[in-house]
């Protein structure tokens, strides 16, 4: 641990909680030391009290500490943790020690009774624990003023919305320290492009001299990079039902032999790492395999997934959703083997980890894509729901988990004014890995056009996961009385609207069963087409004649 340490101290001012960044300090002339960190806990209030309006008798009556925590991504917020003893004092020096990169010093706020009886001069202060995130912006949501600092801006001639300097900066600031890359089958690919060699300057990068047109190698070719050496020889090695043995494997020499070197066969091939030419080279070459092949099997030693990804990663980044099969088949293609489902399959994970990074990264990129987002377009709603880890019994502190998350465009928002006083309200299923379900609100225009106006995912349909979403739908966009509500007849949305204080209830909220789900379920049970078209008018009808009639 370091002699010395950064601290800030803040005094006379307040304690914000529920800020974006958690629990924020704020005062007016916050001041600046360099503690030791052996000091104790009677030496900190003591130096405190001396360097803090001295003239002043006092004594420390509170000492509150910004301890940073890791919600999750990466992203870093902030809590309230009590220094009262030597022992928090050292927890608090550990955890600063823990996240230097993240925390440049560490964070104080002093509250001070005046020995003189007359109370505490700071106010007592209340502070919920972090564990949620809710990112949104109390500013006026009139249109008139929404038009006036989100114009167009007709200089760029690029369409982007004028918005605050600072806030642009930040953004910016945000996103700098997590590039994001953008997926490849989200733009025109250019596979060769994507193939970059370990030296950019060698001309041939993974592929053979043009001279060797029958696929053989020959003494001088050229390599970006040791992988793309060993890639070519299992690609050459494989669809010949041929195995070798490594004699060499260096940082800067790998040599093979024909398994049946010595006895039939004096197949060997030498690369070697030439710095000057920043390559791969060549260097010794026997020429063609005099062995032969007794049988032939559906498998190969050297067919590892792991050289399933390398040849299949230009399927994969055109196509992330690529079928198993269809892997099975190109590799069948490449090398003249039939490969288990379960082998293709593991090539595949790994081969979608390798070029769009883990499913882990993207939830770690999560709450700074969100955090940008609010910063970057005009006010957003957003709010996250986020888990404890236990470790058996026990919470694993500074870590919290993604458990819902719910987000509306300021767009969406502003165009449902100009909708109709309905809502429709249904979730979907996600099909990643961590599974989960996309609940979506949507209204119509008067033009019959669908406008989506409010996102969430959740952990599945349940009752908590609706009332979550129906909650802040109220909350944010949907804040006007009189409106109608369609949904299918799920019992969680039921209960979800049972439990929202007459939020979605009448006189203020209308709910009704979508009709189609109706008709579907109909139909399903009964197996009467005839009868469901009649049970579909019936939920169309507009008089209450016709709705007799059709019933």
């Amino acid at each position: 641990m370091e002699n010395i340490v950064n601290l800030r101290v803040y005094y006379n001012g307040e304690v914000i909680p529920n800020t974006h960044e958690g629990v924020t300090f704020v005062c007016e002339y916050p001041l600046s030391f360099a503690i030791p960190c052996t000091m104790r806990f009677v030496e900190l209030q003591n130096g405190l009290c001396n360097n803090i309006q001295s003239h002043i008798l006092k004594r420390v009556s509170n000492l509150l500490y910004r301890s940073p925590v890791q919600v999750f991504g990466g992203l870093i917020q902030f809590q309230l943790m009590p220094i009262t003893d030597d022992a928090s004092m050292q927890q608090m020096f550990c955890i600063y020690q823990q996240t230097p990169f993240h925390v440049p010093m560490i964070e104080l706020y002093v509250e001070f009774e005046q020995q003189s009886g007359s109370g505490a001069v700071g106010e007592e202060v209340n502070v919920d624990e972090l564990g949620d995130i809710d990112w949104e912006e109390d500013n006026n949501d009139s249109e008139e003023e929404f038009e006036v600092n989100y114009e167009v801006d007709d200089k760029n001639n690029d369409g982007d919305l004028a918005g605050n300097p600072e806030e642009q900066n930040q953004a910016n600031a945000i996103i700098s320290q997590h590039l994001f890359g953008v997926p490849s089958f989200m733009r025109t690919l250019d596979l060769e492009a994507m193939h970059d060699p370990e030296f950019p300057e060698c001309a041939n990068t993974g592929e053979g001299n043009a001279a060797a047109e029958d696929g053989e190698f020959s003494v001088g070719m050229e390599f970006g990079s040791r992988e793309s050496v060993i890639f070519a020889i299992k690609s050459y090695t494989i669809p010949r039902g041929v195995d070798y043995t490594v004699y060499e494997f260096e940082p800067q020499i790998f040599y093979v032999k024909c398994k049946g070197f010595g006895a039939g066969c004096d197949w060997l091939i030498q690369a070697s790492l030439i710095r000057k030419k920043a390559c791969w080279e060549i260097r010794r070459y026997n020429g063609k395999h005099t062995c032969t092949v007794g049988t032939i099997s559906q498998d190969h030693a050297k067919l590892d997934s792991d050289t399933i990804v390398d040849a299949i990663r230009p399927l994969v980044e055109s196509n992330p959703s690529i079928k198993v099969k269809s892997v099975i088949a190109e590799v069948q293609s490449k090398f003249n083997y039939t490969v288990s489902y379960r082998k293709a399959w593991l090539a595949k994970q790994k081969a979608v980890a390798k070029v769009f990074d883990d499913w882990e990264v993207y939830y770690q990129t999560l709450p700074v894509w969100l955090k940008a987002m609010t910063v970057k377009m005009p006010r957003p709603r957003v709010q996250i729901k986020t888990l404890p880890v236990y470790l058996e019994t026990e919470e694993v502190q500074g870590v919290r988990v993604l458990h819902r998350v719910f987000w509306s465009f300021y767009l969406c928002i502003v165009a449902f004014r100009h909708c109709k006083p309905l809502v429709q309200v249904d979730g979907t299923h996600l099909y990643g890995k961590y599974k989960g379900t996309l609940l979506i609100a949507v209204a119509q225009d008067g033009n019959q056009n669908i406008v989506p106006i409010a996102f969430a995912i959740v952990e599945g349909e349940a009752v908590d996961a609706w009332e979550f979403f129906l909650t802040n739908l109220r909350r944010y966009v949907v804040t006007i009385d009189g409106v109608g509500i369609i949904s299918d007849c799920h019992t969680s949305i039921d209960a979800a609207i049972a439990r929202s204080n007459s939020a979605w209830s009448p006189p203020r909220a209308w709910h009704m069963y979508c009709i189609r789900h109706i008709g579907s379920n109909f139909l399903r049970r009964f197996k009467a087409p005839y009868l469901h078209k009649l049970v579909v008018n019936t939920g169309y009808s507009r008089m209450e004649q016709e709705y007799n009639k059709n019933y």
